[in-house]
């Protein structure tokens, strides 16, 4: 078999050139996943209870998440690494996936095959309910902000001229 040209192979990316992003998920990841912990050690799931702890983790992580984005991607000019530091680290390693799981199974082999299945559905959906509506309030937030801006300055939403 003849070589590959060498235009259709893809060049790898310098490591250094990712260092940045990796470094500052692992540091933003740590800090989420510190935190989580601590929720659960604030407010631990009795063994025959329902995981609210696990729960309203990932709800609030996930408005978190919805209220980030629109910020960084339609309001604001953010540098390169805020979105991998808090989007992909820090409210990713808050957020769990893992402890959702586990909490399921338990409720499941502890005879809650009810309140497993119903945990297990309810908990996506929250949470994506979570995303949608704080970006849609972010958006309204900022949208009055725009407006009173505009009627203060004669601009547009940003100040200056429309």
């Amino acid at each position: 078999m003849p070589p590959l040209p060498t235009d259709t192979l893809r060049a790898r990316p310098c490591w250094r050139a990712h260092a940045p992003v990796v470094a500052v998920v692992a540091l933003g990841g740590g800090a989420g996943a510190a935190a989580r912990h601590a929720a659960a050690l604030r407010w631990p799931t009795p063994a025959d209870g329902f995981p609210w702890t696990t729960l309203g983790v990932n709800i609030t992580g996930c408005a978190m998440i919805g209220v980030l984005m629109v910020v960084i991607a339609e309001a604001r000019t953010a540098h390169p690494l805020v979105r991998p530091f808090f989007g992909t680290g820090l409210l990713g390693g808050f957020t769990t996936f893992s402890a959702y799981a586990v909490d399921g199974h338990t409720l499941l082999a502890g005879g809650g095959g009810g309140l497993a299945l119903t945990y297990l559905a309810v908990t996506p959906l929250a949470a994506l309910g979570a995303v949608w509506a704080a970006a849609a309030a972010t958006r309204h937030t900022l949208g009055r902000r725009a407006v009173a801006s505009t009627q203060r300055t004669g601009g547009g939403p940003r100040g200056g001229t429309p």
